[in-house]
């Protein structure tokens, strides 16, 4: 029996049609698979992070900033150097969590330790009938709170942030590495970091332990130096607003000379959003001659005389006060 040549055509377009069909689900499924997968969402996420595309990174998450929180970690720079830290970065396969929804984890390293961040997605429909749309749940960036003791201003990720009353709640991406410094003339504070893992997981305060520079501590004592050299110039037994003297019942029978032996070595504190030095002691020794007053013997004098005293510390930009306190 012989196949006509019109069923033999109808045969090979049906066949082809078939395949073009079985091509065509295979790429649907295939697409749906890798570009328009959550693994893909979330790996273009990860992407933007490292490129540092902060409206890129902000609207594939499907997350909003929170209000009053300051973005300078969202862009750029700042953020690149968020991401940079982390090594062995590598998108999982997608979790079905029910209803249309999914958890991506993404595994990396930390200073060689590995940690996981799960990002929840859900399908929201279908482009062209048949390719998946798969967005982020939406949710609110997490804040780090970065803080320095007596300071109004912080490098964070390299960028200079504005701290007023001493915080700041920088809103961030995740994972990232957010790192806080201050070096100032008189003041610096050494460098600290957190991580910020997710959503749920609020990293912990960023908080800079200002301390004194040692030029502030050198002009400290400069000040102070020239204050007790003034004092050692006057030529009487009880240097006018100074912290030591010399009582005696002797009359002077020479010339008065002090000079300071020991001076004290300032040590710098915060307190009360300001900065106090620690009670301050040294030695001074005069020189002189007394004449006993009922022998008339004259002797000669070189002693020793401990002192105590204290002063306030104002720093303004780079202007350094300090004021002796003296108390009789």
């Amino acid at each position: 029996m012989h196949t006509s040549p019109v069923v033999k055509v109808v045969a090979a377009w049906l066949l082809a049609l078939m395949l073009v069909a079985a091509a065509f689900i295979a790429a649907v499924v295939i697409l749906n698979g890798r570009l328009y997968s959550p693994e893909h969402q979330v790996g273009l996420y990860l992407e933007a992070l490292r490129d540092g595309d902060g409206g890129k990174a902000l609207g594939l998450l499907n997350a909003s900033v929170p209000e009053g929180s300051n973005p300078a970690l969202l862009e750029g720079d700042a953020l690149r150097r968020a991401s940079a830290p982390f090594a062995d970065v590598e998108v999982g396969e997608a979790r079905d969590t029910g209803g249309d929804r999914v958890e991506v984890p993404v595994t990396y390293t930390l200073d060689g330790t590995e940690s996981t961040t799960v990002f929840p997605l859900r399908r929201t429909g279908t482009e062209w009938g048949f390719f998946n749309v798969w967005q982020f749940e939406p949710t609110v960036l997490p804040t780090v709170e970065v803080s320095a003791l007596n300071s109004v201003e912080a490098a964070v990720n390299g960028m200079d942030v504005g701290l007023p009353d001493g915080r700041a709640a920088l809103a961030s991406f995740y994972p990232a590495v957010v790192d806080a410094v201050y070096e100032g003339r008189y003041f610096r504070a050494p460098a600290h970091s957190v991580t910020v893992t997710g959503r749920d997981a609020p990293p912990p305060p960023l908080a800079l332990a200002t301390e004194a520079t040692p030029e502030l501590t050198s002009a400290v004592d400069d000040r102070l130096r020239a204050f007790l050299d003034d004092c050692a110039a006057q030529t009487v037994f009880q240097p006018t607003n100074c912290p030591f003297n010399y009582p005696t019942n002797e009359r002077l029978a020479g010339e008065i000379a002090w000079s300071i032996e020991e001076y004290p070595t300032a040590t710098i504190t915060p307190t009360d959003g300001g900065w106090s030095l620690a009670p301050l002691r040294g030695s001074a020794r005069i020189e002189t001659q007394l004449r006993d007053f009922f022998s008339g013997a004259v002797r000669d004098v070189s002693e020793s005389v401990p002192f105590d005293f204290e002063a306030d510390l104002r720093v303004i930009g780079d202007e350094v006060t300090v004021t002796p306190v003296v108390r009789y």
